[in-house]
């Protein structure tokens, strides 16, 4: 079981509860696919993915980025219980699939990148290892299944 500290669960609670969703959401899914080009082989079926310009322009791309984000909602609501949350998504990512689990360390690292981008000096260390330390829960516990 992962502690929390107050000062933690404040600057997580802040993060999110100030996050544009749909502008952060798409972004991070977008630089996640440029920068890691290989991530695109689980997206065959959101059309076309043949350059940078047609991944930033995809809606597909940018309603399921959308989508991943507000699924940390649900590790926001259960910080308590992460893993059983996650556990029927751990189970279709592993089982159904087949996503390599190092892709959602790969997009937590670029929600990262476009939270600090968007906050920029108020963004601070300590806020940044609150956010980390979420995300690497979320991470562990979708990679669960792969265990």
């Amino acid at each position: 079981m992962v502690v929390w500290s107050d000062q933690e669960r404040k600057f997580i609670n802040g993060i999110f509860g100030n996050l544009d969703y749909d502008n952060i959401g798409p972004k991070a899914l977008v630089r996640c696919l440029v920068v890691y080009p290989w991530t695109l082989r689980y997206f065959g079926g959101f059309g076309d993915t043949s350059s940078v310009a047609a991944i930033k322009s995809n809606p597909n791309i940018a309603a399921h980025g959308i989508k991943v984000l507000h699924g940390l909602d649900r590790a926001l609501k259960n910080m308590d219980n992460i893993k059983a949350t996650y556990a029927d998504l751990s189970v279709l990512h592993s089982e159904k699939l087949h996503v390599d689990p190092d892709n959602f360390r790969l997009l937590s690292d670029c929600v990262t990148i476009e939270i600090a981008a968007k906050l920029g000096s108020s963004f601070s260390p300590d806020m940044q290892a609150a956010l980390q330390k979420f995300l690497a829960v979320v991470v562990s516990a979708l990679g669960k299944q792969y265990h």
